[in-house]
């Protein structure tokens, strides 16, 4: 990887928020102390300062709203819905659709830096696609790997945030984590990463993934007006990175055609890896299709 891309990598590797350590309540978040409110600017301005041009240039048939415009369209606007499943979440497959989406998230930071390499390895030896939602911290900690799942065909990189928070204009907390304090800083949160992705890739990223899976819908309409659709899932695969081996084979295994799959892939030695390991040749077996979201997802 250029010196250059490390730099842009390493931007955010110095954040002091807390990372996504397993919920103690098997949720899919991080019950890490409430985060600091004023690490999120700095983040995303490093990122913003590092990031060129032509890395958060957007198609010319769609501006990207700035900061300024959304915090004038929804500043003074109310959220009414809170949590897992809210307007402009998708948490399945379109219907009719028979396959499944195995989706992995990446939260970074203290405690969840890790790289799976034994989850990863397995679904390439299957030719089993997936959708890898990657925190900027993260990649900042991972340049090497996040190159390697960048340029491999099986995997679809999304969003996963700037720093890992719920995403809300209220400051909504979710397992412990303080979300978003307001219209700015959900800005800033899906933002800062998504201009991150897409002068690493070399084009913007098409999904996007709060730290926690937690949102409002005011936040969710920022998403979709900064070009992203939020994913959220209809089976919780490892809870939050801290079920057993033999409990993820079980979540994995009873996943209906049309769902979405939600697991980890920063805690190695877990029991996502061996659980999906020992699943998805049964569903394989049977029939079962494996898609990326974006190939069942217009």
């Amino acid at each position: 990887m250029a010196l250059s891309r490390r730099v842009l990598l390493a931007a955010v590797a110095g954040s002091a928020l807390a990372g996504c350590r397993p919920s103690a309540r098997g949720g899919v978040g991080d019950p890490s102390p409430a985060l600091s409110a004023t690490a999120t600017p700095a983040a995303t301005a490093a990122l913003t300062a590092t990031a060129t041009p032509a890395a958060t240039a957007t198609p010319a048939a769609r501006r990207e709203p700035t900061r300024a415009e959304l915090v004038d369209r929804y500043g003074g606007t109310a959220p009414k819905e809170w949590g897992l499943e809210v307007a402009g979440v998708i948490t399945a497959l379109p219907d009719g659709e028979r396959a499944t989406a195995l989706t992995f998230d990446a939260c970074g930071g203290p405690g969840g830096n890790g790289y799976d390499a034994e989850l990863i390895d397995f679904l390439r030896a299957r030719s089993v696609p997936a959708t890898l939602f990657l925190n900027a911290r993260w990649i900042a900690a991972n340049p090497d790997v996040f190159e390697r799942l960048a340029a491999d065909p099986l995997f679809e990189i999304g969003n996963h945030g700037t720093v890992h928070r719920p995403l809300s204009v209220s400051g909504r907390s979710a397992y412990g984590i303080a979300g978003t304090r307001d219209v700015g800083e959900v800005y800033d949160e899906v933002v800062g990463n998504a201009h991150q992705l897409a002068g690493l890739l070399g084009h913007p990223v098409r999904f996007f993934r709060s730290g926690t899976a937690h949102y409002d819908d005011v936040a969710t309409r920022m998403v979709a007006d900064l070009g992203e659709r939020v994913a959220g899932f209809t089976v919780n695969g490892d809870g939050g990175a801290t079920l057993s081996a033999s409990e993820v084979r079980q979540e994995v295994a009873a996943a209906p055609p049309g769902s979405i799959v939600i697991g980890h892939m920063n805690h190695p030695g877990g029991g996502t890896a061996p659980g999906v390991a020992a699943a998805v040749p049964g569903l394989l077996a049977a029939g079962r299709r494996f898609v990326r979201l974006s190939d069942v997802l217009g």
